[in-house]
């Protein structure tokens, strides 16, 4: 069967079965019918991996959540419908999630206020001063690679990739990722590795990357007091925490036109429709822009 009578069949099916209105119909044709133009190939080939970018190639034309939402009913409706009249063996559908319309939006930083945060330890000597630079490389490790709190203060030497410049991740779930450091956190990681953190150590020895001045890894409570100091002394007077560094980095990425689905893949997400909130962050600072600076705005 074609792609239009694919489609048709399916519409008739939910004409008669749930007396959908012509209007709701129609989105459903339009939606599929894009599905469709993007594959390039029969609809009941799609994988799960093909409707992941799909919504991710939406998602970064500044989609709405609810069109996005109105996409996903439609593709749940054919493919259920396809795997019960036998057309295909697998839903590619069946894993996927409804974006999370009205979600409040992350708090995060201005690139202005980050710049501020990163400079506050003192990390000019990194001998005289060791646990001050430990504390700069652990949030411009943060901030460049996007990590959850608990997967930075977990990292061990043997992360470390600093000739690729990636770091080895054990995410949610046991599963492993490997994110980009990016030059400036890679230097700061080289020098404190190569200085601070024996400074630290004194002769002692441990796994950890991030290290205490007892030996042993830093934990997420202590980084989180370490953060909130430096906040205070960088002149940040609202709450912020490790998590807020990992929302600005995301936030930053989209708003200098990062691809979602790659933003998706260094977060760790399992599913794209937790990332997309950072789509709207950008659009929320692009309206303040404009409001700010268009003389009519």
């Amino acid at each position: 069967m074609t792609h239009d009578g694919a489609i048709e069949a399916h519409l008739d099916h939910l004409w008669m079965q749930r007396g959908l209105s012509r209007a709701t119909l129609a989105g459903y044709r339009r939606d599929l019918e894009g599905l469709a133009r993007w594959l390039q190939r029969d609809l009941a080939t799609a994988s799960e991996v093909d409707l992941q970018e799909y919504l991710a190639s939406r998602l970064a034309e500044r989609r709405s959540p609810r069109s996005v939402a109105r996409f996903l009913s439609a593709a749940r409706g054919f493919y259920r419908h396809a795997l019960d009249a036998g057309s295909i063996q697998v839903d590619p559908t069946a894993n996927l999630s409804r974006p999370l319309l009205g979600r409040p939006l992350p708090e995060s930083l201005t690139e202005d206020e980050v710049e501020r945060l990163l400079a506050a330890p003192k990390s000019d000597d990194p001998l005289g001063e060791p646990a001050g630079f430990r504390d700069r490389t652990m949030l411009e490790t943060l901030y460049a690679t996007g990590l959850r709190v608990s997967e930075l203060v977990s990292l061990t030497l043997t992360s470390l990739n600093l000739r690729r410049g990636t770091v080895q991740v054990v995410g949610k779930g046991g599963k492993e990722r490997l994110v980009p450091m990016g030059e400036t956190a890679m230097d700061w990681v080289e020098s404190y590795t190569r200085t601070a953190r024996p400074a630290i150590l004194k002769s002692r020895a441990s796994p950890a990357l991030f290290v205490s001045n007892r030996a042993r890894a830093m934990t997420r409570q202590t980084f989180w007091h370490i953060v909130k100091r430096y906040a205070a002394s960088a002149g940040i007077e609202r709450e912020i925490s490790p998590h807020t560094l990992r929302h600005a980095f995301a936030t930053h990425l989209v708003n200098h036109g990062a691809d979602l689905r790659a933003v998706q893949l260094m977060l760790g997400h399992a599913d794209l429709s937790t990332t997309q909130i950072y789509t709207h962050v950008a659009r929320d600072r692009l309206k303040s822009l404009h409001a700010e600076h268009h003389p009519r705005g």
